[in-house]
């Protein structure tokens, strides 16, 4: 069950500790997160769109798509958990409004993106036109892609969909969730080499009105979570 960055498990497993009640795991791969909550005493359910390559027994396994309806009754759920699932979708805002139709009131919705908006991806958009995890998809680059990793199932091979922290909290608070917070997966080696432009961007914040920060979020996307922060952006937030 090596699919996944374990940094991103270890800070979902920081925030559900102590918690109770059902839990979604979407989409759940081969079932490397859901070992992890289920060794918490959670009640664990998964979804998949190839619930084929799900190896972990005794737990629920359903056939899911992100992009459509997924196969659960309204409120059904305390929790959902979204680890590397909407970068891989046509349409996150549905995958979004999916679990706020599934989580009871006062619910968890944590979700994680590939973190575009630190500020090593922030020059290497400004350099290259693309970030790491972005990369142009050419038909070439489709076919080796597909020859090496997962053998024709695009969604889990592909990143095709960037989302920086604004999207991500926008379509958050659209489908009637507040945010609890934004974490990093961890450290990044080598951010300290990038302290000047951090400052600068930091710096420059400051001449910026604070009626102008607090609605463009611009502290939030230039705290060490977003700007300084790891591979992965994780965000928490809870149905109201």
């Amino acid at each position: 069950m090596a699919m996944g960055h374990f940094g991103i498990y270890d800070r979902v497993e920081e925030l559900l500790r102590g918690t109770k009640g059902r839990v979604l795991d979407v989409p759940a791969g081969e079932g490397a997160l859901a070992v992890r909550l289920k060794d918490l005493g959670l009640d664990v359910t998964c979804c998949d769109l190839y619930p084929q390559i799900f190896k972990l027994a005794d737990t629920e396994i359903r056939e899911g798509n992100l992009d459509a309806r997924l196969p659960f009754d309204d409120a059904e759920f305390y929790t959902v958990v979204c680890v590397e699932g909407l970068e891989h979708i046509e349409n996150p805002a549905n995958a979004i409004r999916e679990f706020a139709r599934i989580l009871r009131p006062g619910g968890m919705a944590i979700v994680s993106v590939p973190n575009i908006m630190n500020i090593e991806e922030r020059l290497k958009w400004l350099f290259f036109g693309y970030t790491s995890h972005f990369k142009p998809l050419s038909k070439e680059a489709i076919r080796v892609h597909q020859r090496h990793e997962m053998g024709g199932m695009d969604e889990i091979a592909f990143h095709i969909n960037p989302i920086g922290y604004a999207e991500l909290r926008y379509w958050l608070e659209k489908a009637g969730f507040e945010i609890d917070g934004a974490y990093a997966d961890s450290k990044k080696s080598g951010m300290w080499a990038f302290a000047p432009v951090v400052g600068v961007i930091r710096l420059a914040a400051k001449f910026t009105s604070g009626k102008k920060r607090e609605t463009r979020w611009t502290d939030e996307m230039n705290s060490d979570a977003v700007l300084t922060g790891g591979n992965t952006l994780i965000l928490a937030a809870r149905k109201l």
